[in-house]
């Protein structure tokens, strides 16, 4: 269910979970695509009823920011930031690329599904691991995770490089898997010198019509990686997060909410709200070294 389109009237292509994509041809005739991130949050597979104020504006500012770090390494799908008044600060111009369907996954910690695999298996995405890794240990270096993109509603589905492989080619495969790994090398870099751990992230790519591939989405925000604070991490004990983690938390832990049943998750609390749009901002603060202004 689109929230924007009302004040838009533009095609809408997509309605995700949290993003809303407009088909925009610009004066040369060319078909861009305006991205527009709404508040709406998700977690264990539902859009959740409560949206956290500034959220998509926070994201979008976030992955703009990223994108000018990694702009060396990588293109990327920004167009324009000149956008609707409606959406404004929260939404993006960008390219229509050819999208890959994988979920490029780059794991420098273990914790999450990987944390779970591990137990059974010793392995992640069928890469095998040292024994007696604790939740939350950091890995003998970052590996890639990848997984196929799921329909909405479902859970995205961890797979091993092989599979990847099959699906679209070895070196398509090979060239994903090393781009992913470089950057998160200098995301991890960057993070760390601002006192924060990124344990794992996503990365989404498209390509052009010449072939070349392009940094899409959105990049290294709390929605798409885990944070920790360096500061107060504790293998096997503690992992504050700047990232929904606290709203999965609060869910799973004191809602009273059951996952089994088809009862969708209850509406959040005023402060589970505020705490969870802090988290956000303080993410965003740190990283980048100023204050969020929602019109920036």
């Amino acid at each position: 269910m689109s929230q924007y389109a009302d004040l838009l009237r533009l095609p809408l292509r997509h309605a995700g979970k949290v993003r809303e994509l407009y088909t925009v041809v610009d004066d040369e005739g060319a078909e861009r695509i305006l991205m527009v991130a709404t508040d709406n949050i998700s977690a264990f597979d539902h859009v959740l009823s409560t949206p956290i104020p500034d959220k998509g504006a926070i994201l979008t500012q976030l992955s703009l920011w990223w994108f000018d770090q990694l702009a060396d390494l990588v293109d990327n799908h920004v167009v324009s930031t000149d956008v609707p008044e409606a959406v404004a600060g929260r939404a993006t111009l960008v390219e229509a690329l050819d999208m890959v369907e994988v979920e490029c996954v780059a794991r420098g910690y273990l914790t999450g599904s990987g944390w779970v695999e591990y137990q059974a298996s010793r392995t992640v995405c069928g890469v095998p691991l040292p024994e007696g890794l604790r939740d939350g240990d950091q890995l003998p270096e970052p590996i890639f995770t990848p997984a196929i993109k799921a329909p909405l509603g479902e859970h995205d589905e961890n797979v091993d490089f092989a599979t990847i492989a099959g699906l679209h080619g070895e070196e398509l495969a090979a060239v994903l898997r090393d781009l992913t790994l470089t950057i998160y090398a200098r995301a991890r870099e960057i993070a760390a010198a601002r006192g924060i751990i990124l344990a794992d992230t996503k990365f989404e790519f498209g390509r052009r019509p010449d072939g070349t591939l392009v940094l899409a989405d959105e990049v290294l925000t709390p929605d798409s990686s885990r944070f920790w604070d360096a500061a107060a991490w504790v293998p096997g004990e503690s992992l504050p997060s700047f990232d929904k983690q606290y709203v999965r938390d609060w869910l799973a832990k004191d809602s009273g909410w059951d996952r089994a049943s088809d009862t969708p998750p209850p509406p959040l609390p005023a402060d589970v709200v505020a705490a969870t749009r802090d988290r956000y901002l303080e993410a965003y603060r740190r990283l980048t070294g100023r204050a969020f202004a929602p019109r920036s």
